[in-house]
């Protein structure tokens, strides 16, 4: 697929992402829209929706711990359609990216738009430390502590605060989609009890929650490094990918490793995506990574390590009990969410990072659920990661389905 050949910067991202996210935003003949988005001239409406032929409204959401998000709302289809209420849906990225994952395609295959054009009403979250996300109620970037928190608190704090927003904004519980780290945080939420009042039903793409099956090299290789020399090394809190001094680090750390080629990116990372146009991956990789938090990778370094899921492990017994009231980070029990909350799971056989072995454990910890219909797995054999979110025929594929699903549980 073209792939090799990739100049070190680019590389980065893949590699210090542990391939979580890696949507690939993009699409042929869009490079002046993302160009000028990049330039942060033009605000997500102006630049991508709204050019498209979309109605599209952008909306701030604080969380209970300060940070201030933006949403952005596609409210009805292009050109309109018909009068009266539609369903809420929620589009939750992973990590490193940032609401953009879901527009970057064309209309016919961005699930956003997709989805807008079958009757839903669609708000696009921006999590915390991305582009479109940045402030705090009295911490700046540049303050580490700004960047003191893991996926933890984007369960804890970031989705409550945007899920309540649409509940309260539009009077109606909502269905929720997330890609990779956008299934984890729902699910840990979803297993203190947290949203499912709110909640209709959830579609989890690639769903990361258990990794110990997880086959790629560079990919086991970065989450080994997270273990905490690289994180001594970084000495940061941020992680920006487009830093040049915090990923070059890191990379010669983990392309330094036995086995690992960091020039045949793709397949070794994803595993081998079978639909996607390779056109889109260097705009991609050039305009639309985001920053995190190192938090957040040394936390998915310890779900790799550990087999469990847990919250995050603050490094000593004292520490924890600080934090836990416990000398261990406490475990999500998966097992705990309500057995009434329809779930779509949709995993791929060539997935190496949300392999099909950690799928089946996630899936026997919800094998209560009430019926059959409230818990449906579709496994789509010649997937991988990123197909599900940027394969050129999701829609026929894994959109449609997603679709019918939602509408059975409206």
């Amino acid at each position: 697929m073209g792939f090799r050949c990739f100049n070190w910067r680019l590389v980065i991202f893949f590699v210090l992402s542990m391939g979580f996210q890696g949507e690939l935003a993009g699409a042929h003949g869009r490079r002046q829209l993302v160009q000028s988005l990049e330039a942060a001239d033009d605000g997500v409406c102006t630049a991508v929706v709204s050019p498209q032929g979309y109605e599209c409204r952008e909306y701030e959401v604080k969380t209970q711990d300060g940070y201030i998000l933006t949403m952005h709302r596609i409210p009805q289809g292009r050109g309109g359609g018909s009068a009266g209420k539609r369903q809420p849906v929620l589009l939750q990225h992973g990590v490193l990216s940032d609401g953009m994952t879901w527009l970057l395609n064309p209309p016919q295959q961005s699930l956003a738009f997709v989805l807008a054009d079958n009757g839903f009403d669609v708000w696009i979250t921006h999590g915390r430390g991305t582009r479109w996300s940045r402030r705090h109620e009295s911490l700046d970037t540049s303050n580490p502590a700004y960047w003191a928190w893991s996926w933890d608190e984007l369960a804890s704090y970031d989705l409550p605060a945007t899920v309540g927003f649409v509940f309260r904004k539009t009077g109606q519980k909502l269905h929720y989609v997330g890609h990779s780290m956008g299934t984890l945080t729902a699910l840990s939420a979803f297993s203190e009890g947290k949203l499912v009042d709110k909640i209709k039903s959830a579609a989890l793409l690639t769903p990361v929650a258990y990794l110990t099956s997880m086959t790629t090299t560079i990919g086991r290789a970065a989450a080994s490094a997270f273990a905490g020399e690289v994180r001594t090394t970084l000495g940061v809190a941020e992680f920006d990918p487009k830093g040049r001094a915090v990923g070059t680090k890191f990379l010669e750390s983990v392309c330094a490793m036995p086995g690992v080629n960091c020039y045949d990116l793709m397949a070794s990372l994803t595993g081998p995506n079978c639909c996607l146009n390779d056109s889109t991956v260097d705009k991609y990789l050039k305009y639309e990574l985001q920053p995190t938090s190192v938090r957040t990778l040394v936390h998915f370094s310890q779900t790799f390590r550990r087999g469990v899921i847990t919250k995050y492990d603050h490094g000593s017994s004292t520490a924890n009990m600080a934090a836990y009231g416990q000398s261990s980070p406490p475990e999500y029990h998966l097992s705990n969410i309500p057995h009434h909350l329809p779930l779509l799971l949709c995993y791929g056989g060539g997935d190496m990072l949300s392999d099909v072995k950690d799928v089946q454990l996630l899936l026997n910890d919800l094998s209560n659920h009430d019926a059959a219909d409230k818990l449906v797995a579709q496994l789509v054999k010649e997937y991988a990661h990123l197909d599900f979110v940027m394969g050129v025929n999701a829609k026929q594929v894994v959109y449609d389905g997603l679709i019918a699903f939602f509408d059975k549980h409206s």
